[in-house]
C-alpha cells in the first residue's frame, strides 16, 4: 500500500459502518508505526498483544480474532477501491439498485448517463463492449416494464452480446495459440472456427478490437497469406493503438513481435529489421515499459534483435540509457550480459568472455544464451578441449530443465550440429555436403552460423 492508501484505509477503519472494533484500529496503528512491518522482533505475538490489550494474560485466540477482522476489513477496502475505479460499472450497479426499488425515473436517468459515458469512452476494448452489453441488458429490463407498445431493444442486446463474446474469444484464442507453441501443448479452442466465419461473413473487421485479434490469429495460422494478414495487423495497430489501454497494447505489441521472431528464426528475409523496429517503437513510446520498469526479458530481446538487425550503435546506446529501468537486483548482470553479446557479434571475443564470467544468471534463458555464446567462441578460437567439456555439460543442463519449451530443441540442435562439425573432416567432401544439406533443411535458428563454419572448412 502506498502512503495515500494507508491514510485512506485508516479512515475506513475509523468508520463504524466498516469497523466497530477498537482493537482492529490499534493493531493497524501498531503495524504502521516505525519499522514494525519489517523486523521480526516487532511481530512477535506476545509483544503485539501487549501493545493492544495491555497487561492482561496472553490469549492467542483473541489475537487471531483481531488479526482476522483487520484482514477482513482490508479485503473489503481493496474490493471497494477496485470496484469504484470503473465508473460505468458502478453506475450500472446503481441502475440495478434503482430498478429493484421500482424507481424507473432514476433508472432511465442513469441509463442515459451510461449511454453518454460510453459514447465518450477513451478505449474501445473488450471491457467497453462488455459494459455496453450490460447497459443494453439493463435497458431491456427497463423497457420491459413500460407499456406494451414500447419498442424493445432485443436486437441491440443480441448484437452487443455477440460482439462481446467474439472479441473475448479471439483474444483468448490468440493467447492459446502462442502458449501452445511456446510450451508444446494443445488446446481445444471450441467455437473459434464459427467465430472466424461470423467475422468474415459479416465484415466485422471494421471494428479495431475485432480486427486486431482476427489478424493476429490469421497471421499465425494461415501459412499461405500470413504476411498479408500481418501487414493488415500492423496497419490496424498504427491507426488505432490509442483505443486500447497500456497493458492491452503491450500484449498486442508482444503478439506482433512473437510473429516476427518466428519468421526471423525461420530465415525469412527482412524480419530481423521488422522485429527490431517493433522493439524500438515499443521502447520509445514506452508501450513495453510496465509501471516504470523494463523487464529483463524485454531488455535482452531488444538488444538481441538490434544486434541481429545490425544496429550495433543503437544497441550500445540502448544498454547505456535504459539499463537504469531494469530491476536493481538484475541490472548489473544483465548489462554485462548484453555488452558481452554486443562484443561477441563484433568478434571481440576476449572482452565478451570477460563479461560473461563476471555475471551470474538466475534466469534459465540467459544462462543457456550465455553458454551458447561461449560454445561459438570456443569453436571459433579453436579451444577444442573447453568446447568438448562445455558441449557435454550444456546437454546435461538442458535435459534437466523441463520448463524450456521450444528452446530445448533449439539448443539441443545447436549442440548436435556443433558435435558433427567437430567430427567431420574438410577432406570428406560427401560427408561435408550431407551435413550442409541436413543443416539447411533443419530451419534451425543458428543455421547461418553453422553454415558459415562449414564454409570456413
Amino acid at each position: 500500500m502506498d502512503k495515500s492508501e494507508v491514510r485512506e484505509f485508516k479512515k475506513w477503519l475509523q468508520s463504524p459502518i466498516h469497523n466497530q472494533r477498537e482493537d482492529v484500529v490499534q493493531l493497524f496503528d501498531y503495524l504502521m508505526a516505525g519499522n514494525h512491518l519489517y523486523e521480526d522482533k516487532f511481530l512477535e505475538k506476545e509483544r503485539v498483544y501487549r501493545k493492544i490489550f495491555g497487561k492482561e494474560p496472553y490469549n492467542d485466540a483473541k489475537l487471531r480474532q483481531t488479526v482476522h477482522f483487520l484482514f477482513k476489513s482490508l479485503e473489503e477496502y481493496l474490493y471497494f477501491k477496485q470496484y469504484i475505479q470503473n465508473d460505468l460499472h458502478t453506475r450500472i450497479s446503481l441502475v440495478e439498485s434503482y430498478r429493484a426499488r421500482g424507481l424507473e425515473k432514476m433508472v432511465k436517468k442513469n441509463l442515459d448517463q451510461v449511454h453518454r459515458q460510453l459514447d465518450e469512452a477513451e478505449f474501445r476494448n473488450e471491457i467497453y463492449y462488455r459494459t455496453n452489453y450490460e447497459h443494453q441488458k439493463e435497458k431491456y429490463n427497463h423497457l420491459s416494464s413500460q407499456p406494451k407498445n414500447a419498442k424493445i431493444n432485443l436486437q441491440e442486446v443480441s448484437d452487443a452480446l455477440d460482439k462481446t463474446f467474439i472479441i473475448e474469444k479471439l483474444q483468448w484464442s490468440c493467447r492459446g495459440y502462442f502458449h501452445q507453441n511456446l510450451f508444446r501443448t494443445q488446446y481445444d479452442l471450441g467455437l473459434l472456427d464459427a467465430v472466424l466465419d461470423k467475422v468474415e461473413k459479416n465484415h466485422m473487421t471494421e471494428d479495431p478490437a475485432i480486427a486486431i485479434y482476427y489478424y493476429v490469429l490469421k497471421a499465425i495460422t494461415d501459412e499461405k497469406d500470413d504476411q498479408a494478414y500481418f501487414e493488415k495487423l500492423r496497419s490496424e495497430i498504427n491507426e488505432y493503438s490509442r483505443l486500447f489501454p497500456h497493458s492491452q497494447l503491450r500484449e498486442i505489441y508482444l503478439m506482433a513481435i512473437n510473429y516476427c521472431v518466428r519468421k526471423m528464426n525461420a530465415g525469412v528475409e527482412g524480419f530481423a529489421k521488422e522485429t527490431f523496429e517493433w522493439y524500438r517503437l515499443g521502447i520509445s513510446d514506452e508501450v513495453l515499459i510496465d509501471r516504470g520498469t523494463l523487464s529483463p526479458i524485454t531488455f535482452n530481446n531488444t538488444v538481441a534483435t538490434a544486434i541481429k538487425a545490425g544496429e550495433f550503435e543503437w544497441a550500445e546506446h540502448f544498454i547505456d540509457e535504459w539499463n537504469a529501468m531494469l530491476p536493481e537486483s538484475e541490472r548489473e548482470n544483465l548489462s554485462h550480459f548484453s555488452r558481452a553479446k554486443l562484443f561477441f557479434e563484433k568478434k571481440d571475443y576476449r572482452r565478451a568472455m570477460i563479461l560473461l564470467v563476471q555475471a551470474e544468471y538466475n534466469n534459465i534463458l540467459f544462462n543457456i544464451n550465455a553458454k551458447s555464446m561461449l560454445l561459438k567462441m570456443y569453436y571459433e578460437e579453436g579451444e577444442m578441449d573447453a568446447l568438448e567439456s562445455l558441449l557435454d555439460s550444456f546437454r546435461i543442463y538442458i535435459r534437466r530443465k523441463e520448463v524450456l519449451g521450444y528452446h530445448r530443441n533449439r539448443y539441443l540442435g545447436l549442440i548436435k550440429f556443433t558435435k558433427k562439425l567437430l567430427r567431420v573432416s574438410p577432406f570428406e567432401k560427401e560427408k561435408v555436403q550431407k551435413l550442409r544439406e541436413e543443416i539447411q533443411n533443419s530451419n534451425h535458428p543458428e543455421r547461418q552460423w553453422l553454415l558459415e563454419r562449414l564454409d570456413d572448412m
